[in-house]
């Protein structure tokens, strides 16, 4: 047994146990993501195919196996006797039905008639079948594949889930930081208009801040309907309403990305990439291809049994009989018009293109490992500095606000500083969430997010709610019946 077929032998129960060690909590990052691997209509489909190709797998091992079949028949005859200008003739009625005879001139009177019963028994076995042996081989290749290819289905479900769990609460926050900064510029918008009223700014000031309250409105609005989007993203996913989540904590433990070197997320990912392996996996299935096509140019050695018992009633002699043979046949193919040599020829160049496919697939994952590790390391960096903006464009609104009281600032410095502050609050939001995406694509990207990894990240969630109401549907409505993934068929019996 070959090492990735071991390793794909072990991976099938730990992705069935995953599905199942979640626990039951609140609409938390685990609580979605068991609903996830429940419900999701991709992820239950790849679980589907994956039966499909393991009963292929047994299709192909029948071959392998004793041929057993029994046959039975029942045959009714008529024997006449012809007039003294004719020879004895017979026939069968079952000629007769099928029209066989047309004419019955010179048959005298029916002189007998009789049924006859008989059994068959008849069983093969291969002894060498070189084709079939190697189409077994094929089939467990292809298993290892479909295996591997699930557990990808798996971890891209995760990835999807996290990140729309994670751009809800990006969204979220960012809302927060555009509401905030629409109630500050509307209560600045206020007293510009009170100033105006007393005489104390000219116009211009109340139109400048105006403006400035409009695009904050727009910016709020956007922000609310990310997050609708990003609430009905989760539902596609798990076909489930959720009405709030918990958000992430404040203390978020950002860090650089353990192991800490590249080439080590690199060495993960040759490791434990579902795609690098179902890639090995697809090369082979087409070295197994190649094996097929010459293995038509080999004999086929089959062991066979067959015993046959016949019973008729025939009065005129004793109609018993029983035949039984053993013995041991072998085949082989001498020509056939250049067939299997243009099926070598074909095989061998799917072969070469499963082998370049591999070779693809590895320098794309260490292309997009490599690239996600230096995104993550450089998110460590932009977390801290977006923190220490927010803390500058504080202290500049605060100087901004005393120099305007003063009269060294106008109304414009004193909204483009408030803007600042809460585009800064924007921006740290969003560099937090990029980190923790970036940090779970990158163990996807190299093989290794599973369960484990998000309850790591769920320890990062501290309980806050963070709700949204979606538009109201009516229940049973299209919409409804469109979210359910149904009950699974049941099997034809």
């Amino acid at each position: 047994m070959t090492p990735h077929r071991t390793l794909r032998r072990a991976l099938l129960p730990a992705l069935i146990a995953s599905t199942f060690a979640l626990p039951l909590q609140a609409a938390d990052l685990l609580t979605i993501t068991r609903d996830a691997l429940e419900y999701n209509a991709q992820l239950a489909a790849a679980r589907s195919q994956t039966d499909s190709v393991a009963a292929g797998r047994d299709v192909q091992r029948a071959d392998l196996l004793p041929q057993v079949d029994v046959s039975s028949d029942v045959t009714q005859t008529r024997d006449y006797q012809a007039d003294s200008s004719s020879s004895s003739t017979s026939t069968s009625s079952d000629l007769s039905a099928l029209g066989g005879v047309t004419s019955t001139s010179g048959l005298g009177v029916e002189d007998d008639r009789f049924t006859t019963t008989s059994l068959s028994l008849n069983a093969t076995q291969a002894l060498f079948d070189a084709r079939n042996r190697r189409e077994v081989n094929r089939a467990e290749s292809a298993l290892d594949q479909q295996i591997y290819q699930l557990a990808a289905t798996e971890q891209q479900v995760l990835i999807d889930v996290s990140s729309a769990y994670f751009e809800i609460l990006r969204a979220y926050e960012v809302l927060e930081a555009r509401r905030a900064q629409e109630r500050a510029i509307g209560r600045q918008l206020e007293q510009t208009r009170e100033q105006f009223e007393v005489g104390l700014i000219a116009i211009t000031d109340v139109e400048e801040a105006r403006a400035r309250f409009d695009q904050a409105r727009a910016e709020r609005i956007a922000a609310e309907s990310d997050l609708q989007v990003n609430f009905e993203a989760l539902e596609r996913l798990t076909g489930k309403r959720y009405e709030s989540i918990e958000s992430l904590q404040a203390a978020l433990p950002v860090e650089p990305p353990s192991p800490s070197g590249r080439d080590q997320w690199v060495a993960l990912a040759m490791e434990n990439s579902p795609l690098i392996l179902a890639q090995q996996a697809g090369v082979e299935i087409s070295r197994d291809e190649l094996s097929i096509s010459r293995a038509e140019r080999l004999p086929v050695v089959e062991a066979f049994a067959n015993y046959r018992y016949s019973d008729g009633n025939n009065q005129s002699y004793d109609d018993k009989s029983s035949r039984s043979q053993l013995g041991v046949s072998v085949s082989l193919p001498l020509y056939t018009g250049g067939r299997t040599s243009a099926d070598i020829r074909r095989s061998t160049f799917d072969l070469e293109s499963s082998q370049y496919n591999l070779e693809d697939q590895r320098r794309s994952t260490i292309q997009q490992v490599r690239s996600r590790y230096t995104q993550v390391s450089n998110d460590v960096l932009t977390v801290e500095a977006r923190a220490q903006a927010i803390v500058s464009n504080r202290s500049a609104l605060e100087a901004t606000r005393a120099g305007y009281e003063v009269g060294t600032r106008n109304i414009v410095d004193v909204l483009n500083a408030e803007q600042n502050l809460y585009s800064a609050v924007a921006n740290y939001a969003e560099a937090r969430y990029d980190y923790v995406i970036d940090l779970l694509t990158l163990r996807q990207q190299a093989g290794t997010l599973d369960v484990a990894a998000l309850e790591e990240v769920n320890a990062w969630l501290d309980g806050d709610p963070v709700a949204f109401t979606l538009p109201e549907v009516n229940t049973g409505s299209r919409y409804d019946r469109a979210m359910d993934i149904g009950v699974p068929p049941l099997p034809r019996e």
